[in-house]
């Protein structure tokens, strides 16, 4: 099992800066991708972005230029810098862990941060 606990989220202007956090304990394996997803209100659950054990990323395109995703792997940690904030980037933000092993593919759900953007 592996557990999530995130944070970051608050409420910002538009056009201001948020950086959201995602620390993941318990059983790691080593082969695994990390990432955001979000949900507005009266949507479903959407990707925003990903990071894997390569460094590969992949952006939604609404957020491309505007976010970048890091993690620092001695932490078992991913961040989301956002940058550059629209009101349609509000929603629940909820960090994902993905991991291969032996057994198949895996995912985590983080506990979800809300995220604001308003005047």
């Amino acid at each position: 099992q592996v557990h999530l606990v995130e944070s970051g989220g608050g409420l910002v202007q538009p056009g201001g800066s948020l950086r959201l956090s995602c620390a993941a304990s318990g059983n790691i394996f080593a082969i695994n991708t990390m990432g955001w997803y979000r949900q507005a209100p009266g949507k479903e659950r959407e990707l925003v972005a990903t990071i894997g054990t390569t460094g590969s990323t992949n952006y939604e395109n609404s957020v491309k230029g505007r976010f970048t995703i890091s993690r620092v792997y001695a932490k078992n940690t991913v961040y989301l810098q956002m940058n550059s904030l629209k009101p349609e980037d509000t929603a629940v933000y909820y960090c994902n862990f993905r991991s291969w092993s032996t057994s198949g593919a895996q995912d985590y759900w983080g506990q979800g941060t809300q995220v604001t953007v308003s005047s």
